[in-house]
């Protein structure tokens, strides 16, 4: 689903969308039926279960949550007809412990809290990077281990701080990035600037 945060009417609409359904918003149990219908068939066909993936799952409202609850289970819930993942922040195992969603909550099958990565991973992360763009020799290994060291073990941060890094060095129309450059960049970035006021001279941090 690419729109989490919908009223259950587009929610309808969405799911309708993405599994070739005509739905009635106006209708809800006539979408609820047809959905179901069209899941059983695929069951019956393939002899897999459809799957839904839902990205930043916190921001659906709970209405929602629960119509997933109530559409993927039949016979008393003794059968699963949809497979549901559901990808979030840390937000979202908090939104199970609510009273609206505990009933969803006590039926996930399995969790996987993703931890930050660790420092190897995100070094090989970085090689085959840089292999893939043919060009293992862009960055210095010092420099590579100083972005695993402060990005936190996110591959977004250590992507934007690299893309920080690759911007600076086409500015100055260097063919490496190392460790200096990395020092320059950021300590330019955080480096205290002064400001006159009617008082006289202060220096603040930007």
């Amino acid at each position: 689903m690419e729109r989490p945060q919908s009223s259950v009417a587009d929610f309808y609409r969405e799911l309708g969308a993405i599994f070739g359904v005509n739905l009635s918003p106006a209708n809800r149990y006539g979408g609820f039926k047809a959905l179901r219908e069209r899941w059983h068939s695929h069951i019956k066909t393939t002899l897999f279960r459809p799957v839904l993936l839902i990205d930043e799952a916190q921001e659906m409202v709970s209405s929602c949550l629960n119509e997933v609850r109530l559409l993927s289970s039949t016979h008393f819930d003794s059968q699963c007809i949809l497979t549901t993942v559901l990808c979030g922040d840390m937000r979202l195992p908090e939104r199970f412990r609510s009273d609206e969603l505990v009933s969803l909550g006590t039926r996930m099958r399995l969790r996987l809290a993703l931890e930050p990565l660790c420092k190897e991973y995100l070094l090989d992360y970085l090689h085959h990077a840089l292999d893939q763009a043919a060009a293992p020799h862009l960055m210095t290994e010092p420099l590579m281990e100083a972005l695993a060291d402060h990005c936190l073990g996110n591959l977004r941060m250590l992507n934007q701080i690299a893309a920080d890094l690759l911007d600076a060095a086409g500015q100055k129309e260097l063919p490496v990035l190392d460790d200096k450059l990395y020092i320059e960049t950021f300590a330019r970035a955080s480096r205290p600037v002064k400001t006159r006021s009617s008082k006289g001279v202060r220096n603040e941090s930007v």
